[in-house]
């Protein structure tokens, strides 16, 4: 589509570490993986960084929703109520409060 700055928030440290490592070939996801790789290493500037699931609820809606469905590639609707409903909430920047017992 053209894009060339990708601003990628993830709610896993797990899954960044994963994307941004290199020794991923006995890994269980380890196809899954070496995408994200070639993804990022297209002429592109991407930056991956960690967001707190309630940061960005939309994707944490989908990310749920997509743990019911097969693996491959799935279209949502952007007519879907709930999306709709959690993308407002992100406009907004409805917050809710979290206890962080550890950051490392």
């Amino acid at each position: 589509m053209g894009y060339r700055h990708v601003r990628m928030d993830l709610d896993s440290r797990c899954a960044i570490q994963l994307i941004q490592g290199e020794d991923t070939a006995d890994h269980q996801h380890a196809a899954v993986i070496d995408r994200f790789h070639e993804l990022l290493r297209r002429d592109w500037d991407v930056k991956v960084s960690h967001i707190y699931r309630e940061g960005n609820k939309s994707a944490d809606y989908l990310a749920s929703r997509g743990h019911k469905l097969d693996i491959g590639f799935h279209f949502v609707p952007v007519t879907d109520p709930a999306l709709w409903f959690y993308l407002l909430y992100d406009i907004e920047g409805v917050s809710e409060s979290r206890l962080v017992l550890n950051e490392g």
